[in-house]
């Protein structure tokens, strides 16, 4: 892990890679020649865990009040049958294909490039999750710890029309708030919990994202390449950041799409090299 002054950089290798076989999700096995099926990996779901989840308890078990931080690649006709959750925020951002979401309050909705889904899964709520077309689904999952258990459960979604498509080119886009402050974002959540999201045409310098001393944010390079802080990342590399810190970066040649989770300060942070 490259450490510079407030930066530490958590390259793609430190991440644990999950391929779960795909009864557990209510999937038929996988295909014999997964290349005539024009997939993409081996298996139905590649996912990088940015955090202790499932089968993986060797890493950081969270950074501040963010809990989750799942990368899937779902191939084709392929997905996550009915499952519940309960007590988190949860937020998915589709980075290529289309989800599919249904769930036990009656939601049913296909999502693409640059959506966002959000739960407040409070008391309890069953979802499930698919990819119902032929091309790969690629999306961040996200789950942030609410400040009170038991809340009332709700879904919603911001679609990655124009509008927010505009709103991300070559500058940060303030997409998630805290419900009980005084921004307007497209999502509320009920935590001190901000994310923004920026997608960089290349060689761009975006401009800085003040990250306050009492403050901190993880950094996802969902595609593409930056410099940050004169260190390099590449697609699914990430980065913690520590304030005070005037977060800017410089998109490379094939430009970037990035992630970034801001919230309260806290001592935790990933160990080891």
């Amino acid at each position: 892990m490259a450490m510079s002054g407030n930066v530490s950089v958590i390259p793609e290798s430190r991440l644990f890679a999950s391929e779960p076989d795909p009864r557990w999700f209510g999937n038929p096995r996988n295909p014999a020649d997964v290349k005539a099926q024009g997939w993409t990996n081996e298996n139905w779901l590649k996912s990088r865990f940015h955090f202790n989840f499932a089968e993986y308890s060797e890493g950081p078990s969270s950074f501040g009040v963010l809990r989750v931080m799942n990368d899937d690649l779902v191939q084709g006709e392929r997905g996550f049958g009915e499952h519940p959750h309960r007590d988190m925020e949860i937020m998915t951002f589709i980075v290529d294909g289309y989800l599919t979401h249904k769930d036990s309050m009656g939601t049913e909705e296909t999502l693409g490039r640059g959506s966002v889904q959000f739960m407040t899964a409070g008391t309890g709520i069953y979802h499930s999750e698919h990819n119902l077309s032929k091309e790969p689904l690629r999306f961040i999952q996200c789950w942030v710890v609410p400040r009170s258990r038991g809340l009332k459960p709700h879904y919603g979604s911001a679609a990655g029309n124009e509008e927010l498509t505009g709103a991300r080119r070559d500058q940060w886009c303030h997409l998630v708030s805290d419900v009980m402050g005084s921004m307007t974002t497209p999502v509320k959540i009920n935590q001190d919990c901000n994310v923004f999201v920026t997608e960089l045409s290349a060689g761009v310098a975006s401009k800085a994202l003040a990250i306050g001393k009492d403050r901190q944010a993880y950094l996802l390079c969902m595609e593409g390449e930056i410099k940050l802080a004169g260190q390099d990342l590449q697609r699914h590399d990430a980065a913690e950041i520590k304030g005070p810190f005037e977060l800017e970066v410089l998109s490379g040649k094939s430009g970037a799409y990035l992630l970034v989770f801001e919230m309260a300060l806290t001592r935790d942070a990933r160990r080891g090299r």
